[in-house]
């Protein structure tokens, strides 16, 4: 039997009474629901998860060193998927060592955009804000389904009621 993936990174921000996790960004309903969900709906959603640290982070940081930034990692002990994108990597990567980081490069990153001049700490501040706002607009309703009584969910989880 081969092991459930996740995209929990070990702190659960559920447990303090936040709707969405900031750390894995899933809601309070789909981490409960999680291992009721199929091999397939699992990995759908962490595409999904993926994707979003992709783009919030594409806004800040450019990769240039994918050997570089998972070799940091493992030093580090920063858990990470083999098949998770480096940019979805990075924001493990400043989550756990934003306060130490000094210099990007060393981890195969470079900062651009809304990224240049941030330090760590910084670029892992905006980075959470900027995932945690697209998780809580995922978990809520859109206006017109809370009238609708047949919404189309079709951009939501599966796992999502």
């Amino acid at each position: 039997m081969s092991a459930i993936a996740s995209p929990c990174v070990g702190l659960c921000s559920t447990t303090l009474g936040d709707r969405t996790c900031r750390g894995c960004q899933r809601s309070d309903a789909e981490i409960r629901d999680w291992f009721g969900l199929s091999g397939e709906e699992r990995a759908a959603r962490i595409r999904e998860l993926d994707a979003l640290r992709e783009a919030v982070a594409g806004r800040y940081l450019r990769l240039v060193d994918a050997a570089a930034l998972e070799a940091q990692l493992k030093r580090h002990r920063i858990r990470f998927r083999p098949a998770q994108p480096g940019l979805s990597r990075a924001v493990e990567l400043l989550r756990v060592g934003r306060e130490r980081i000094q210099e990007l490069a060393r981890y195969g990153l470079v900062p651009v955009g809304q990224g240049e001049g941030l330090a760590a700490a910084e670029l892992h501040a905006r980075l959470a804000a900027e995932l945690n706002d697209a998780a809580e607009a995922r978990r809520r309703p859109a206006i017109h389904d809370i009238h609708d009584p047949a919404p189309n969910r079709s951009a939501e989880s599966p796992s999502c009621p």
